[in-house]
């Protein structure tokens, strides 16, 4: 899954307009235009298609914090330059202020059963003897339990 698949899936999920991805992200600073947003959520065979990069999907996972959780006082967090699932994983987490039963319930949604300590072990730093790396099957069905929870429960 790219970046720009995630970011796809993200503003289907919230059903966000272009004009709530650019408040997203000027909630972590940055200030991009609705151009490069079209570019962005294009198809990638599209001439006009850009691919986004890891800095500036952290910078929009980060915004998506300060909007759903508030915006913390002093310096904010700078978005990390290289991007793996677990980070994008823990950034939804904290975004949506889930708890793991949480997590796994929204799995659950998507037809797609893990254990608590199969969970923590994304949640863990790198190098941590119990940590794990989060694979794109694990993301995708995560943000597939989500577009069920918060977009079909609304339609």
């Amino acid at each position: 899954m790219t970046n720009n698949d995630i970011l796809r899936r993200i503003r289907y999920v919230f059903d966000f307009n272009d004009s709530k991805v650019i408040n997203i992200f000027s909630l972590a600073d940055l200030v991009v235009t609705r151009e490069e947003i079209s570019c962005w959520l294009k198809k990638d065979v599209d001439p006009d298609f850009i691919s986004l990069d890891d800095e500036t999907l952290a910078t929009f996972l980060n915004g998506l914090i300060n909007e759903k959780r508030g915006k913390k006082d002093g310096p904010q967090p700078s978005p990390e330059k290289r991007l793996t699932n677990n980070i994008i994983f823990r950034k939804l987490k904290i975004a949506l202020n889930l708890k793991a039963e949480d997590v796994l319930a929204i799995l659950l949604l998507a037809d797609f059963t893990l254990s608590n300590h199969e969970l923590s072990a994304f949640f863990r730093k790198k190098g941590h003897k119990h940590y794990r790396a989060c694979q794109e099957q694990v993301l995708r069905y995560f943000l597939q339990g989500l577009q069920i929870k918060y977009r079909d429960e609304n339609e």
